[in-house]
């Protein structure tokens, strides 16, 4: 079998998974929350004022403008983030980066001659090396 159907399989199966489906309608979700979108609006709004107060030559910046608008904009983010629908979006696709992480760990090894079947896939925490990590968390 070619590699590469293979690789489409993979992805295919993925997408039947319950935790990608999962990822899926929390997604969903987030999009219908009118007031999660208006925060999101406003949030990056806010965070555009700020960049552009912050790029300004120095003597023009407003530091109390910036601050102003660096309180706001992480105000904006708790709410953002405290949502319900936000906070059960980003545990379904924190769960979906795992499973990858899983899946990328054993590619990687099976590329550098270890046998995909007896990869541990227990965390073992950050050794410090990115050279050996399966990625973040």
């Amino acid at each position: 079998m070619d590699i590469i159907k293979m690789a489409r399989d993979l992805g295919s199966e993925i997408q039947k998974q319950e935790i990608y489906l999962d990822m899926i309608r929390n997604q969903a979700k987030n999009d219908e929350d009118q007031g999660l979108q208006e925060l999101i609006g406003e949030f990056n709004l806010k965070r555009m004022a700020l960049n552009s107060q912050m790029s300004k030559e120095e003597t023009e910046k407003d530091k109390d403008k910036i601050d102003n608008l660096d309180k706001e904009v992480r105000d904006l983010y708790q709410k953002i983030m405290n949502n319900n629908n936000m906070i059960n979006y980003n545990k379904s696709r924190q769960a979906l980066t795992a499973l990858m992480a899983d899946i990328n760990k054993i590619l990687s090894a099976a590329v550098t001659g270890q046998d995909p079947q007896t990869v541990s896939l227990e965390e073992t925490g950050c050794s410090g090396s990115c050279s050996s990590c399966g990625g973040c968390h």
